[in-house]
């Protein structure tokens, strides 16, 4: 493939290219309390290690399952689901046997499986307008599906994948591989762009908000942002300001200036990429006094609706701070690794995913656990919340996908 093809053609009406308080809630302690009978938010919220019983011998789901459905054609552990952003009606989910499959969330009937795979599918994704899925696997093969006609319209094979990005308002893929490349197509005419590697591995990205830009992390623990258009980069988080550990995991903010940088090395970077200058370095792994070595970050969030950033961590901790101060304002403990989390659209709420196979819903403003969601009986290792805001899916490692109906406070 020609990677000096023009992509700087429009695409439809796209200009392609061109405070001191911290409150501390403990999980462990909610749990007891919930044993005693105590009210906990939204309802009593006691911690357990595991779930039994979710299935009875005909596979229905159990009472003790809070799940609306659950996807079984999975099997070994699903890494990666999505939801539809236009209806919210369809997912798509790729797991450890090599499989990928775009389901109906109603009733989870499998309306397409996405064939050819020959490793792990580790990245699905609905395409801004619902109209593409693309799944991609470790071995590199990143294949685009049309949902309507359940038909492959393109495919191309890199070194290993690492991570796969739509562009918010075109048919335009982003993804990161083990030789630190960062490719950039044109669905489905397969127009290609390169973002030469500096001799590591690209370990995750984003597009910025106006479309334009995207962020880049690196194994070596530098960020770069790349201009799309010129194929240049215009800011390099690099020596004496980089992380000392491999990035993660990164977001950009609405306001197009910010990104959040999350790091093996258990900090949290907040950057500005007009001045190219780090803002604060956040301390956001909290180190429990029995682990060995700095827990990783792995995952950070802006809100949509407030000046505020969420970190995750291995340690089992959510953070949130105040990003008009950096200061730490909520630190809500799990029992287990947290792994993922997502803001709610409208409402200064975050839904956290748990190696403990829970998820939660935490006031940010008060640090509360506002209600818990149980069913899987293995670590949940990926987490989608529907634009509307009404269910969440997950994937986890008990070859299972889950589907979960969410009342949230406020809405």
């Amino acid at each position: 493939m020609d990677e000096e093809n023009n992509l700087e053609s429009p695409e439809e009406d796209i200009e392609f290219l061109e405070d001191d308080f911290v409150e501390v809630v403990d999980l462990d302690d909610e749990g007891e309390a919930a044993e005693d009978g105590l009210a906990i938010g939204m309802e009593d919220i006691g911690v357990s290690e595991e779930v039994d019983n979710q299935e009875d011998e005909n596979g229905a789901i159990s009472e003790d399952d809070d799940a609306d459905l659950c996807y079984e054609k999975h099997t070994a552990s699903i890494f990666s689901v999505s939801i539809d952003p236009v209806n919210n009606s369809m997912a798509v989910s790729g797991g450890e046997d090599d499989k990928a499959y775009v389901w109906r969330i109603q009733d989870g009937e499998t309306l397409m499986e996405c064939r050819g795979h020959k490793d792990s599918v580790t990245c699905t994704a609905f395409s801004h307008d619902s109209k593409l899925v693309a799944t991609g696997d470790m071995s590199g093969l990143i294949t685009v599906w049309d949902v309507a006609t359940q038909k492959e319209v393109w495919n191309f094979e890199t070194t290993d994948l690492e991570w796969l990005e739509w562009h918010n308002e075109a048919n335009i893929l982003l993804a990161g591989t083990a030789d630190g490349n960062v490719w950039m197509w044109r669905i489905p005419s397969g127009d290609c762009k390169t973002f030469q590697s500096h001799g590591c591995r690209s370990t995750c990205g984003v597009f910025m908000n106006d479309g334009k830009r995207a962020s880049v992390g690196y194994e070596d623990g530098t960020l770069k942002v790349w201009d799309l258009r010129q194929g240049m980069h215009t800011f390099h988080l690099s020596d004496g300001t980089s992380h000392q550990g491999s990035i993660t995991c990164v977001d950009a903010h609405r306001d197009n200036v910010l990104v959040a940088t999350g790091s093996e090395d258990s900090t949290v970077k907040v950057v500005n990429t007009n001045s190219g200058k780090v803002l604060s370095t956040l301390a956001a792994g909290f180190q429990s006094d029995d682990s060995d070595s700095p827990p990783s970050i792995e995952a950070v969030g802006f809100s949509p609706q407030q000046p505020m950033l969420a970190t995750a961590s291995l340690s089992g901790v959510l953070g949130i701070w105040d990003l008009s101060s950096y200061r730490l304002r909520q630190q809500c403990k799990h029992p287990g690794g947290v792994v993922q989390l997502k803001w709610d659209h409208s409402t200064p709420l975050v839904y956290t995913g748990c190696l403990d196979g829970v998820v939660r819903l935490w006031d940010s403003r008060s640090g509360s656990c506002e209600r818990e969601w149980r069913g899987h009986n293995g670590e949940i290792l990926d987490l989608a919340v529907s634009r509307d805001g009404s269910f969440l899916v997950t994937g986890s490692g008990d070859s299972t996908a889950r589907v979960f109906t969410v009342q949230t406070p406020g809405r």
